[in-house]
């Protein structure tokens, strides 16, 4: 990376990430970057490793209108250092074309001296910093440059009825990626120019610039940075993220609280009706303060009293997503995912049953991974013991992490 390329990642660099479709051809009840693989958002991937190959530069995400609700849920997960570099999101249009103006208006408004834009599908998670900096560098070099693969099949071009029209020569296709790069004022101009004269609907930005007359540079892609579009991608991008995350760990915990005057017990997030509540300093969510120790311990990190110490009177009728919250975001910010989580609660009553997926659908909110990650049983001491005189509750719990080999 030359010295003027590294000036510019630091200062005068935006990114942005256009996050504003629908997904359809992914399937699924929320738009395909709003899904977990392997534990994490695609979209919060996708944020987080541009972040960290540029680290100066503006993040611009622009989102779809009804989806303020997911996107926030999502943005307040990402790391603090990620958060501090990024803009507060805009709605995007009906077409991807319409999003990326709606990008780059955003920041002509935001008042930074931006040079250089690199525009970057949602749905590419994969994308690595040398793509990043050699994207910059061609931009400054040329002015508008986009990364590209060459193709390994043969192309057909066909009619509207399958009938081959066309074979063209591989050695002259590339397959087309972002990030798209761009002087600022280069492809703002051509945005404008296209949304004036009615063009909405150009597939890429690379064709905005080309519409307006001007050439376009085509750099080395990177095959790695896949585009997730069809739900057989997901699974894809779930094997290649656990494959990086070979250190798996398992943590245990235990936890305890007794009976005391009350109407409600909480379990996992859920609050149950019954004929006592359960003393604590916080809400005494018991199986969620098991489930928390589990995961710190998977990681090495203390209790859950080390990280928020019972004698500190701001816990005090705390509700405990907030320290399972955090222990989740604790394997987030080594890099790694929580691959299941087991927990059991002990006790005569009240019964579980009728709740089980209520506790196992908000624990699987909460951590950030698909409920199927979570498993939640019950059991009694044959009335054995404190928990079968009804004194108090018990719960146990392991949590399975997968963190990369280089972390600790």
């Amino acid at each position: 990376m030359t010295d003027e390329t590294n000036s510019v990642l630091n200062c005068d660099v935006a990114i942005i990430v256009v996050a504003a479709g629908r997904g359809l051809r992914a399937g699924g009840a929320i738009p395909k970057q709003y899904r977990l693989v392997a534990g994490r958002h695609l979209l919060a991937m996708t944020i987080e490793n541009l972040g960290a190959a540029a680290p100066g530069a503006r993040i611009q995400p622009v989102i779809g209108a009804a989806d303020a609700d997911l996107f926030q849920a999502l943005a307040e997960k990402l790391p603090p250092a990620i958060r501090t570099k990024m803009n507060p999101p805009v709605v995007g249009g009906a077409t991807r074309q319409q999003s990326a103006k709606a990008g780059l208006d955003a920041l002509s408004t935001s008042g930074k001296n931006i040079k250089i834009v690199l525009i970057h599908d949602a749905a590419r998670p994969f994308v690595s910093n040398t793509l990043i900096q050699n994207a910059i560098e061609a931009a400054q070099q040329f002015g508008a440059a986009i990364p590209g693969c060459p193709v390994s099949d043969t192309m057909k071009q066909i009619d509207s009825l399958g009938a081959i029209l066309a074979t063209p020569p591989r050695h002259s296709l590339r397959a087309v990626q972002t990030p798209q790069a761009f002087r600022f004022e280069l492809i703002q101009e051509a945005h404008r120019r296209a949304a004036a004269a009615g063009i909405v609907d150009l597939t890429d930005d690379a064709a905005v610039v080309e519409w307006t007359g001007r050439p376009v540079h085509v750099f080395a892609g990177d095959p790695a940075n896949i585009k997730v579009t069809e739900p057989h991608d997901f699974a894809r991008a779930e094997a290649r993220i656990l494959g990086d995350l070979q250190d798996i760990r398992t943590g245990q915990g235990f936890d305890v609280h007794a009976f005391g005057p009350g109407d409600h017990v909480w379990f996992g997030g859920v609050k149950i009706p019954h004929s006592m509540g359960l003393l604590g300093h916080s809400d005494a969510d018991v199986l969620m303060h098991a489930i928390t120790d589990a995961i710190l311990g998977a990681i090495c990190d203390g209790d859950i009293g080390s990280h928020f110490p019972p004698s500190d009177p701001q816990w005090k009728g705390a509700a405990s997503d907030i320290f399972l919250r955090h222990a989740a975001g604790l394997v987030r910010a080594r890099g790694g995912v929580i691959a299941h989580i087991d927990g059991t609660l002990i006790c005569e009553a009240p019964k579980v049953g009728q709740h089980r997926e209520a506790i196992r659908a908000a624990l699987a909110s909460i951590l950030g991974v698909d409920i199927g990650r979570v498993a939640v049983k019950a059991t009694t001491t044959e009335q054995l013991g404190f928990a079968g005189r009804r004194e108090g509750i018990a719960a146990m719990a392991t949590a399975t992490v997968r963190l990369p080999m280089n972390r600790t």
